[in-house]
């Protein structure tokens, strides 16, 4: 071949090699979609990572200690108010109850048996007393002696003395009778206390106690929810803790139901921030409380705390810093151009803009596959 055929050979290959490069290559990497900013209402939402929980959760414990009779109740049973949850085994208290009860019967039989008497001897000594007001006077006419007066004088006081004896019977036995009462409802008391109720309708989420064991006194038992104080206890950085107030809208997300958002609501702001996170814990309650759900389960919050109407937004993915200002790549003619902006407010998907461009701009949509942006790059589209 000849040397002059060889080298346009050579050049013909690089010229279409440079076409295809050009055509294939670079104006693919340098050609770019589109879009204009939009005119609408913009929702700023606090994003926060916490745990289901609840304001109010009941520790169950055993007043008394025991042994377990029976248990009513399992883990993950809904229960209501004053349903009885378990018995403790009362071993002999019943026994003493019915004999305290026997004892009390005939106590108070005593007090009634001992009335009955003082009255019969109330009226004796009516009769008594008369005799010896009369026996008195004859005494003093001369009419009767001394022995029948005496014996008129002991009959009086010996009746007297009875009538001393049996109020002191009825004092005793009606003190008899209320001790026993009294030991009647310590004892009636202690058999109450026996039997666990639920103080609330709620969840159970935790059993720590079976049929049969042995509890001491204050062990707790049971653990209930009330689902009516059902929360997500979040964490947020503190430096938007200002804009989050008590009664502000909210979504909630469970782990176990990615796809799914809750409607929930701030009901509380702690006032202390973790040192060491640099967090602030706030409390979303459920509107609606879930037909089920899990204590401790990861959550996703998002609060609602602003809302912007009629604003400039774009996207918050076209947002970038190009030489330590934040700012948006357009398209001017067939130039790229960077565009400083001041954002107003923004969520995770959208920037309302307050300064910086117009609703006329067109925005770049920057792809991997796109040549690195530059001030003044020519650009395809």
């Amino acid at each position: 071949m000849k040397t002059w055929l060889k080298y346009a050979v050579i050049a013909l290959i690089a010229t279409l090699g440079g076409a295809l490069f050009y055509n294939k290559v670079y104006v693919v990497k340098s050609t770019f979609t589109t879009t204009k900013p939009t005119n609408g209402d913009l929702q700023v939402t606090i994003r926060g990572i916490g745990n289901v929980d609840a304001k109010n959760i009941y520790s169950i414990t055993a007043q008394s200690g025991g042994e377990i009779e029976e248990i009513f109740f399992d883990e993950g049973e809904w229960v209501k108010k004053g349903e009885l949850l378990l018995s403790i085994d009362p071993v002999d208290a019943p026994i003493v109850l019915e004999e305290a009860k026997l004892s009390q019967q005939r106590a108070t039989h005593e007090v009634a048996s001992a009335k009955e008497n003082l009255q019969s001897l109330e009226a004796q000594k009516t009769l008594s007393q008369a005799t010896y007001n009369r026996y008195e006077k004859l005494l003093e006419q001369k009419f009767i002696s001394q022995a029948e007066f005496d014996k008129a004088k002991s009959e009086l006081q010996n009746i007297n003395a009875q009538i001393n004896a049996s109020k002191a019977k009825i004092a005793s036995a009606a003190s008899e009778e209320l001790r026993l009462k009294k030991s009647i409802d310590a004892i009636g008391t202690k058999l109450q206390r026996l039997k666990i109720y639920s103080p609330v309708d709620g969840y159970i989420i935790s059993k720590e106690a079976e049929k049969s064991q042995y509890v001491a006194p204050s062990t707790t038992i049971f653990k209930i929810v009330d689902p009516t104080t059902l929360w997500v206890r979040a964490n947020i950085d503190e430096r938007l803790a200002n804009k989050v107030k008590v009664m502000q809208k909210a979504t909630i997300k469970l782990r176990s139901k990615p796809d799914e958002k809750i409607k929930g609501t701030l009901q509380r702001v702690v006032a202390v921030s973790n040192p060491v996170t640099l967090e602030r814990e706030v409390n979303i309650g459920f509107d609606t409380t879930p037909n089920q759900f899990y204590i401790n389960e990861q959550a996703e919050v998002n609060i609602e705390a602003a809302k912007y109407e009629n604003i400039l937004k774009v996207p918050l993915k076209l947002v970038v810093k190009h030489d330590g200002k934040k700012g948006i790549w357009i398209a001017e003619g067939n130039n790229a151009f960077f565009k400083p902006i001041t954002i107003l407010a923004q969520n995770d998907e959208e920037a309302a803009i307050a300064s910086g461009i117009d609703a006329n701009a067109e925005l770049l949509i920057y792809t991997p596959n796109n040549k690195p942006l530059s001030e003044g790059m020519k650009i395809y589209r």
